[in-house]
């Protein structure tokens, strides 16, 4: 446990930096457009090729990391085969996307069409979907390319790879911006995701493993892949299914509803996605080869004590978060062309938004295990139920009476429901059990420092706010973290102990 603790944690440092880089090109954004049709326009064309990178590409990854290691799969055969369905599909998919440019435009933009959105708004839409959309190629191959060095535990460099990404789309949108306007962000989306899969490409060279080709020559492997691509493609892509919907019913509201949930969602997702990525990118290969190994204990200590992290990390994120939405909203966003009415707009989405991030990141790690069993229908069925059923139900139920606020009630209602399917079901069908639902106490002691935490930052949110927003953010996080740390170690949280101990030892041995 200890050495997968420390990958996961040198996957997250480099993943806290390539996921800044990507936060800070939502905040320029903000910067230059703030919650105007043209921030509206470069979110809209941006979502068709990031939903596919990461549902479709995610999918695939998935499936390639479970087939390469079983012992029947002839893996230099297979790393042909699924390179080709990879390559075909991705690419068919982006010509039928593109076709479909102007239904796709009118289904994201109903509301503002009809209401009056000018020609010039509807082409800036257009041409940034042409310039992003060809970029889902390069990305759905760079997240197969990915899978593949995590097979052979070269997490760190799949991670380097969405650092470039991040750095370069940052770096061309911006410098282009100031010569060409918004249209640089389609520009540079496109560029970055080829530098990037290229990147990917020598990586993997470099480790003279097997050759990547063409080939469509079938097998019971290429076969195996493309049962299990469909049911992960749904099961697994719960977040980005919510991130579509929630544009769709954004398009349906007032100027700046895309662009808010989309601020909102990014600072939401943001600490949670770093957790996460890291986690679930170290994960996956590793309960492959458990399950293979039939080393059940360990994958029931791994999915324990992975939520019980999950949990002391993100819910004392979730309680600032959410007390500190405002301030949040104010600190990251709120320059240049992102004024007070963006903030009023942002930061009540927001405030809704946090108190999913937990289920969102569980829900996530749950269904790893679930497709390290072969079992790929479960979290479909509940993901399905959940996104298309329970989220749409509450939108349609709250939008008229909360507008954009619905869309976050929507997702935390739908995930915590979500959340409670999966655990009882991986409870009763494989027997394995979240943390608090074992007779071990430390996984208890969690609770007091939450209670605890949740009182002092209300209390500090609403007297201790300052004229300058910076001063009111500095003094929460100062009041955050003393809080956070003393509690733990009182309550004798053992993560932490173990923590501290390691720092003693380490400490002593410098000493001597």
């Amino acid at each position: 446990m200890n050495k997968f603790i420390k990958i996961v944690g040198a996957v997250a440092i480099i993943n806290v930096v390539a996921r800044l880089f990507g936060f800070f090109r939502e905040m320029i954004i903000g910067f230059q457009y703030g919650s105007s049709y043209i921030a509206d326009s470069i979110f809209t064309a941006y979502m068709i090729p990031n939903f596919l990178y990461l549902v479709m590409g995610g999918a695939f990854t998935t499936a390639v990391i479970s087939i390469y290691n079983r012992e029947t799969t002839n893996q230099a055969l297979f790393v042909k085969q699924s390179f080709t369905i990879v390559l075909t599909t991705v690419f068919l998919m982006t010509i039928v996307m593109l076709l479909l440019t102007n239904p796709i435009m009118e289904l994201f933009n109903k509301e503002k069409i009809t209401s009056g959105m000018s020609d010039g708004d509807i082409n800036l839409t257009k041409h940034l979907y042409y310039w992003m959309m060809p970029s889902s190629i390069f990305l759905v191959l760079s997240s197969w390319y990915s899978g593949l060095l995590n097979v052979h535990e070269k997490f760190h460099l799949s991670s380097f790879a969405i650092l470039i990404y991040n750095v370069i789309f940052l770096v061309i949108a911006v410098a282009m911006s100031y010569i060409v306007g918004p249209i640089a962000y389609g520009i540079s989306a496109l560029a970055s995701a080829v530098l990037m899969v290229y990147f990917l490409i020598i990586g993997y060279r470099r480790l003279k493993a097997f050759p990547v080709g063409i080939t469509f020559e079938r097998s019971l492997s290429s076969k195996q892949l493309w049962i299990m691509v469909m049911p992960i493609m749904l099961g697994g892509a719960t977040i980005q299914l919510y991130a579509l919907l929630q544009r769709f019913f954004a398009g349906m509201l007032s100027e700046g509803a895309i662009a808010s949930v989309n601020y909102a969602s990014k600072l939401m997702q943001f600490p949670q996605a770093i957790l996460i990525t890291a986690v679930t990118t170290v994960i996956y290969p590793i309960l492959s080869m458990k399950e293979a190994s039939h080393d059940q204990a360990s994958i029931k200590s791994l999915y324990s004590k992975g939520l019980h992290y999950l949990l002391l990390l993100l819910v004392p994120v979730t309680i600032f978060s959410y007390f500190y939405s405002t301030n949040l909203v104010q600190v990251i966003f709120q320059y240049g062309n992102f004024d007070d009415k963006s903030t009023a707009i942002t930061s009540p989405v927001l405030a809704i938004f946090v108190l999913s991030m937990y289920f969102l990141a569980a829900n996530t790690y749950i269904t790893r295990f679930y497709y390290a069993k072969g079992d790929s229908i479960a979290p479909v069925v509940f993901s399905l139920f959940n996104v298309f059923g329970v989220n749409i139900a509450v939108i349609m139920l709250l939008v008229d009476n909360l507008g954009a606020e619905a869309i976050a009630w929507g997702t935390l209602i739908s995930a915590v429901l979500n959340f409670v399917m999966l655990v009882i079901y991986a409870n009763y069908k494989y027997n394995l059990k979240m943390g608090i639902f074992t007779k071990e106490i430390q996984f208890f002691r969690a609770i007091p420092p939450m209670i605890i935490i949740t009182i002092v930052l209300f209390f500090s949110s609403k007297y201790l706010v300052f004229d300058y927003k910076w001063l009111t953010f500095l003094t929460g996080v100062a009041i955050f973290s003393v809080t956070l740390s003393a509690t733990y170690f009182v309550f004798g949280i053992r993560e932490v102990q173990d923590y501290l101990l390691k720092l003693q030892k380490k400490a002593w041995k410098k000493m001597n």
